[in-house]
């Protein structure tokens, strides 16, 4: 079944149906056209690399970053369902000033190229993405109030991960759903429906180099799955990518618990909230799975910023309980 054919008999049917589908629709043709263009770097001229200068969260900026920065930009535009973007890779959100943008029901938040700097060594890499409905006056310009918006307001959350195969996995509050691109025709099919996340399991991904730098309570709880003296009755097995949607896939469809958290170089965390925390949260709750600070509820958060960080314990339901049991 083709992800278009599956929307059509699962989402249900309203005024604003046709919208959310032109958005999903503009997310795998600039998915597609990424996909494509990440299997052919290694052979092109002037595409791997640094770009040369750094994004405004002080990251040194990927060729292939830019790259996907415009082809989605470019496609939620031509959408015409979309009144605005915020994206990782620009300081200010980009409001569409077009007649029928304005008219528009949607904003979205993406973050066009998670993991970029693993591109060079072909590790995957994956886009993540987040609409909400805006609040500000339609006829009008995007205002900042339609981006700083709770998780829990979301309307549709998703990523695509650039792997082996390019994956889509996506929900719109009614379970977490996949579809798999077929490069023969360039269509998503239905290939992991109502996904579920195993409630506990012995995998771990963390950087532990960073371990030291770590409030007290987080070592304790990687002691404590490295031990004899945890639900296992043995050493979990670590498996860190240093790509987040790899790294958050693996546990979507193995279990285990991802930790990304505060250290005092970064206070308040190095995830940005609303362009990876917030969607790959609701992700794993629709799954069955739990995403918190390491304290409060991801979904909960209301940003203040475009750009606002946060710490991060996502995945199986279980682990990231017993993580959070060892912070004070």
């Amino acid at each position: 079944m083709t992800l278009q054919h599956f929307f059509d008999s699962e989402y249900p049917k309203s005024s604003n149906s046709r919208d959310i589908w032109s958005v999903i629709d503009a997310i795998t043709n600039a998915s597609v056209k990424v996909s494509d263009d990440l299997k052919k770097a290694a052979l092109l001229d002037n595409v791997l690399g640094a770009q040369g200068g750094q994004n405004i969260q002080g990251e040194d900026q990927q060729k292939l970053d830019v790259i996907a920065d415009i082809a989605f930009i470019d496609a939620f535009k031509k959408s015409g369902a979309i009144t605005g973007i915020g994206s990782e890779e620009n300081e200010k959100f980009v409001s569409f000033d077009t007649e029928k943008s304005k008219d528009a029901d949607y904003v979205v938040l993406f973050d066009p190229l998670d993991g970029s700097s693993n591109i060079d060594v072909n590790v995957s890499v994956g886009t993540i993405f987040s609409i909400y409905k805006r609040l500000s006056q339609y006829g009008e310009s995007t205002e900042l109030k339609d981006f700083l918006q709770p998780g829990t307001e979301q309307t549709l959350a998703g990523y695509v991960l650039y792997g082996t195969s390019t994956m889509l996995v996506l929900t719109w509050g009614s379970g977490v759903h996949g579809f798999t691109l077929d490069p023969d025709t360039n269509l998503f099919i239905l290939s992991h429906q109502d996904m579920k996340m195993p409630v506990s399991s012995r995998l771990y991904a963390m950087n532990e180099g960073n371990i030291q730098e770590c409030e007290p309570g987080i070592a304790s709880y990687i002691k404590y799955c490295q031990s004899h003296d945890n639900d296992y009755e043995g050493p979990y097995s670590g498996r860190y990518i240093g790509s987040l949607v790899a790294d958050f896939h693996r546990s979507l469809i193995k279990g285990g618990i991802y930790i990304y958290p505060n250290v005092p170089a970064a206070p308040k965390g190095r995830l940005r909230l609303l362009y990876e925390c917030n969607p790959l949260a609701f992700i794993a709750e629709q799954a069955g799975g739990l995403a918190t600070t390491g304290r409060i509820r991801i979904l909960e958060i209301n940003p203040a910023e475009l750009h606002e960080r946060a710490p991060l314990f996502i995945g199986s339901k279980n682990m990231v309980q017993k993580a959070m049991s060892f912070l004070s």
